[in-house]
């Protein structure tokens, strides 16, 4: 039995999506809300939050592999739920700040959960993706509006990965041997900049998307709100305020593990693009 938090998400959803066509199973989405959610075919949804962990022992009954979304509760004792109920892999999803930016507080934070992995008794593979090319949902309610897409760092491009790929390699990883004990850094094929992703979403709409570059500090007091100050200069950091050659490098994590190339942030936009309407 395959278990996968965050069922409903970006990533969690493309992956159930997968295994599902790969004829792989038993599998089972971890959710908040199990009549509501929409998982695929023959896939069983699970009712549970990761922030009671005592909600998840009917979701972890007969688990032997887990695919791990963190923060959305007390990881730790998530971890120690996880390795009692007989799981033996974790996959987790962690984050490429963790090797490009770990003084920033989210990347710690991630590398803490790696360590407790690293040390539950369990066997784990670590996924360190980059910038996803779903973060440009941000910017839907502004396409939609016909009003500029307004972003920081116009002209610093980063090789953001398409959510399905982080969940391809997590397939890989959760089914084939080969991958105990590993980690993966994972990027997009190529560097794509914030005006020529709203230039693709754009192309998808068949208009042209206006685009206005704004200030990091204009930037901070919109993001702040929603994030917070520490998250908010975070993500401004490794968006482009203060980005380094890890940073920037391509990878070919998902070809190499994967067999096939990674998908482009014009295929994202194009298979989102109602979104965007």
């Amino acid at each position: 039995m395959i278990l996968v938090t965050g069922a409903t998400g970006n990533t969690g959803s493309a992956l159930l999506e997968e295994l599902r066509a790969r004829g792989i199973g038993p599998l089972r989405g971890l959710t908040r809300d199990a009549v509501g959610a929409r998982l695929p075919e023959r896939v069983e949804a699970v009712e549970g939050d990761l922030a009671r962990t005592e909600s998840l022992k009917p979701a972890l009954d007969g688990v032997r592999s887990l695919f791990l979304v963190p923060h959305l509760g007390p990881d730790a004792e998530t971890l120690i739920a996880a390795r009692q109920a007989g799981v033996e892999h974790v996959v987790l999803l962690s984050s490429i700040t963790v090797q490009t930016h770990p003084h920033l507080g989210p990347a710690a934070r991630n590398l803490a959960v790696e360590q407790l992995l690293k040390t539950s008794g369990m066997t784990w593979t670590i996924l360190r993706p980059t910038q996803f090319a779903s973060n440009a949902l941000w910017w839907a309610d502004t396409v939609r509006a016909r009003e500029p897409v307004r972003a920081p760092f116009a002209d610093i491009g980063l090789p953001t990965i398409h959510p399905a790929d982080i969940a391809s390699v997590a397939r890989v990883a959760l089914t084939e041997p080969g991958h105990f004990r590993r980690t993966y850094t994972l990027t997009g094929a190529a560097r794509i900049t914030p005006r020529q992703q709203v230039a693709a979403i754009g192309q998808t709409l068949g208009r042209e998307v206006p685009f206005a570059e704004t200030s990091r500090k204009e930037a901070h007091r919109r993001m702040s709100t929603a994030l917070g100050d520490e998250v908010a200069d975070a993500v401004l950091d490794v968006t482009g305020g203060d980005v380094n050659d890890e940073l920037l490098k391509v990878h070919d994590t998902v070809s190499r593990i994967t067999g096939a190339p990674a998908r482009t942030f014009l295929q994202w936009a194009s298979e989102n693009s109602a979104a965007f309407c």
